[in-house]
């Protein structure tokens, strides 16, 4: 069987730079970005399952993270020997994946937030940290039982983004939103059942990027006390009136802190 492959957006010339995106988004989250980097860089932007142009997850069983990583693999190869990893959300959890799999071929990461909660849980279990998005996730799951996916979306992208949120968005950006909420069961398997222990990140001896929004809820900042002490090369950057979904809410800031990481990279590595 011909396994499916994803949608890639594609900008520039030169060092390449994988970015994906978070749950309940697309590819089109790095348009920006792309706009920003394409000058020095061949920036390769693809959809997730099930995410803007690419194919739901195709088999009956939970998707892992290590069937994203899977699933990305064409673009690795497409990004060549060598490349920088760019994610938000859950993107960054599937980098980190990535990096894992891709230790001599992962350069450098930049993460924002990066969604992996299984390191919350095996530190201590339940009641803990992650506890906010396991609330938020049952909820959007109960809503997706009675076939309400505008009420499972209003669980979820109220957490993220803050009470009042889902009634915010325009009505027009929608629909492809609660569509995607049909894989919420996928993601959250994915990332509470993620197997890798703590210490295998403690291998990704390559320069990290690790964005924080203060204003982001505790299951974001319980990964980050969890995970980046564990980092050997990590630079931490904090946004103070920024939240979880900066990267699409306030992309100037975030691409600039991931540009001037990516200069700083390039600098340290000489001609």
């Amino acid at each position: 069987m011909q396994m499916p492959k994803p949608f890639v957006r594609e900008a520039g010339a030169g060092a390449p730079v994988v970015c994906l995106h978070a749950n309940a988004s697309s590819s089109a989250q790095w348009r920006g970005l792309m706009e920003v980097l394409s000058p020095t860089c061949r920036v390769l932007a693809p959809d997730g399952y099930g995410s803007g142009k690419s194919p739901p997850w195709p088999q009956r069983r939970e998707m892992s993270l290590e069937d994203e990583v899977d699933f990305l693999e064409p673009v690795f190869a497409q990004a060549g020997s060598s490349f920088v990893m760019v994610g938000h959300s859950y993107g960054a959890a599937v980098g980190l994946k990535a990096a894992l799999r891709h230790p001599g071929r992962v350069s450098a990461l930049a993460l924002y937030e990066p969604t992996l909660f299984a390191l919350v849980d095996a530190q201590a279990p339940p009641p803990n940290g992650a506890d906010g998005i396991r609330h938020a996730v049952a909820a959007s799951v109960e809503a997706l039982g009675r076939d309400d996916r505008d009420d499972a979306a209003r669980h979820f992208i109220d957490y993220w983004m803050g009470e009042g949120s889902w009634a915010a968005t325009p009505p027009q950006r929608k629909p492809p939103i609660a569509d995607a909420m049909a894989h919420v069961g996928h993601w959250t398997h994915a990332l509470f059942k993620e197997p890798a222990p703590l210490e295998a990140f403690g291998r990704l001896d390559v320069p990290v990027l690790y964005m924080m929004g203060d204003r982001s809820p505790e299951s974001a900042h319980a990964v980050a006390r969890v995970l980046v002490p564990m980092l050997p090369q990590v630079t931490i950057v904090r946004f103070s009136d920024l939240g979880h979904m900066a990267p699409v809410t306030h992309p100037e800031a975030v691409n600039a802190a991931i540009a001037q990481f990516l200069g700083e990279v390039r600098s340290a590595r000489g001609p």
